[in-house]
């Protein structure tokens, strides 16, 4: 068996292992376990999902769980994760836990766990619930009569929510007159974006905001803008954005339909905060995946930037460790440390937002901060994982490609951390260049382990 845990908790097609009723029950039942102290008070955990078909099946499943342990379970229902991070800490629960894939297709789910301070469980916590998950290797008795856990429905949890995000915008300005479209992705964002930005005085259509289990991410959210721009640029709007499926990514188009990517938000944002004096340390983290052309843009600008890697807990991390207070990913994953502990969309926007009121300036303007070098990202599927490094032809062929880039470009080839893929990236100094090394080093890649 191999590990349950990857970069964004657990996660795999629905129904089948490891992402089965019986194992939610077992993480349940070890969350439990981890996150109780050794006061005798009654613990709690919140437990919300995004609005996928099997996510009921698998929220009775880690409730039962939770509950044979003598915890009781707060139900917030469908909620983006970074709602979730946010309740905990606003109703002092002692843990969360998502049910949600993010951006995968609505086949898939996943649970992820929170700490009872809004952050991602470490390693270690994690590790010490897969060993429980796995082995039921837990030397305390269950308990019976009414020391069984509890559950009760959060009615208030979208409300809750919508008024913890309206609070990050600055007070000083405003949305109204602003017009702008919403992709909801059919996602756990349904509900709480479009009562977000219209009650801050922006004009809101809301497209693909009607879920109904399977419908999420398919052909729209983050990674699909094409009715995004189409319905930006029919309206006349301001801006539009776009959620994935449980609402902690951001990918925004401009006025003329243009998509921007995480890096473009992550440099105008990062300008905003340094032009307020804000920008802690002068620092901004993301990751090896960011664009060369981003890198360009903060060196331009004066800030000084780390590179974690892939994955928004390492960015956590590295955020954390240096003094961050913005970090995120090209994928439109972005942290405000000083407003959440976890990457937010809605948050994000906000702040794209408030940037695009101080500069005055449309987003076309405001996307100039960084020129984009041409990027190719092939995704290769893995029936395999080996070590990349031991792989002779695949190493010999990267050093080639680097050699033809001399400096103008780079390779960068990982395994996904939540998906049986196999990410192929090239940048080089034209788009000829960069898609036909991207193409062969995937075949390769195709050969070694597809």
């Amino acid at each position: 068996m191999g590990r349950l845990f990857g970069t964004d908790g657990v996660r795999g097609i629905a129904n089948a292992h490891p992402i089965s009723a019986e194992m939610a029950l077992r993480i349940g039942r070890a969350t439990a376990s981890v996150c109780k102290t050794r006061d005798r008070r009654r613990h709690q955990i919140i437990v919300g999902n995004d609005t996928r078909l099997s996510g009921c099946m698998l929220e009775s499943a880690l409730t039962a769980g939770i509950c044979s342990r003598g915890v009781d379970v707060c139900l917030a229902g469908p909620l983006p994760t970074p709602g979730i991070a946010c309740l905990i800490r606003r109703m002092g629960m002692d843990a969360g836990i998502v049910i949600s894939a993010s951006h995968n297709p609505f086949e898939d789910n996943g649970i992820k766990i929170f700490s009872r301070n809004g952050f991602k469980l470490p390693d270690s916590q994690e590790d010490e619930i897969e060993r429980l998950a796995v082995t039921g290797d837990n030397e305390e008795p269950l308990p019976t009569g009414s020391e069984i856990g509890t559950v009760r429905q959060v009615e208030d949890a979208a409300d809750r929510y919508t008024d913890f995000c309206k609070k990050t915008f600055p007070q000083d300005l405003s949305l109204e007159g602003m017009k702008l479209v919403l992709d909801c992705a059919n996602g756990a964002t349904y509900r709480v974006a479009p009562a977000v930005f219209s009650q801050l005085g922006a004009n809101v259509t809301a497209i693909h905001c009607a879920p109904n289990g399977v419908n999420i991410n398919d052909r729209c959210g983050s990674q699909h803008t094409q009715d995004l721009s189409e319905k930006v640029r029919n309206l006349g709007a301001d801006a539009g954005l776009a959620f994935d499926g449980d609402g902690d990514r951001l990918i925004a188009v401009d006025e003329s339909g243009e998509e921007l990517t995480g890096d473009h938000i992550l440099a105008i944002c990062s300008r905003m905060y340094k032009d307020l004096g804000e920008l802690k340390n002068n620092l901004v983290v993301s990751t090896v995946m960011s664009n060369f052309g981003f890198r360009l843009a903060l060196e331009e600008m004066g800030i000084e930037y780390g590179a974690a890697s892939v994955g928004d807990r390492y960015v956590l991390e590295m955020m954390q460790s240096m003094g961050a207070v913005i970090g995120g990913e090209a994928s439109g994953h972005i942290i405000f440390l000083d407003h959440h502990t976890s990457g937010d969309g809605i948050i994000s926007a906000l702040q794209l937002l408030a940037a695009m009121r101080r500069r005055n300036q449309p987003l076309s303007q405001m996307s100039k901060i960084m020129t984009l070098s041409p990027q190719k990202i092939i995704n290769v599927e893995a029936n395999s994982k080996p070590p990349l490094e031991s792989m002779t032809e695949l190493q010999e062929a990267i050093r080639a490609a680097e050699a033809e880039l001399d400096r103008k470009g780079r390779v960068l080839i990982r395994y996904s951390g939540t998906q049986r893929m196999c990410r192929v990236m090239v940048e080089g100094p034209t788009e000829e260049i960069t898609e036909r090394l991207a193409r062969s080093l995937a075949e390769t890649v195709r050969r070694c382990v597809g």
